[in-house]
């Protein structure tokens, strides 16, 4: 069963590449203040993932900004080091967070994991977004099987436009 809106988000460590390295941060203190957009994929370097759903984020940041998003982050099941190749490969620059949940700790507990076995990926993340308020869930879009419209920068910068 999935995390449901009104659910204070599950503690759990992502990794971020930073100047310094690769860095833990608690998603308590990463989501546990302001709003967070959050939108997790199955994987980095796949073909939706990348030609369409980080690219839009990228290209929305400004928007998904001024319509209220302190933070977007894009979080996948991989590990740091290919999260951040892949941010620098589509140009997220500063403008999306690129957390890894190498383990799938994080997704296992928001109820999102999905069995990519059959496709040789092992245990991934389904292909999500959420809005996330000082700690709270206020908006899921799950995507069915083989989807990709709920989850879009542009469906949560409608979610966004219409809380105010």
């Amino acid at each position: 069963m999935s995390i449901t809106v009104g659910e204070r988000i599950p503690e759990a460590t992502l990794t971020v590449m930073t100047p310094e390295g690769p860095t833990g941060q608690s998603t308590t203190t990463l989501f546990g203040v302001g709003t967070s957009v959050v939108f997790g994929v199955p994987g980095a370097f796949t073909p939706t993932c990348s030609a369409r759903h980080l690219p839009g984020f990228i290209e929305r940041a400004a928007e998904l900004r001024v319509a209220g998003a302190d933070r977007i982050v894009c979080m996948a099941v991989n590990d740091v080091f290919v999260m951040d190749a892949w941010g620098r490969s589509v140009g997220a620059g500063d403008s999306i967070v690129m957390a890894a949940d190498g383990n799938g700790d994080f997704t296992r507990a928001l109820g999102l994991e999905m069995d990519a076995s059959a496709f040789g990926m092992g245990r991934r993340s389904q292909r999500f977004a959420m809005i996330i308020r000082d700690g709270t869930l206020t908006h899921l879009m799950v995507e069915g099987p083989g989807e990709f419209r709920v989850s879009s920068a542009d469906s949560v910068l409608e979610r966004l436009q219409e809380a105010g």
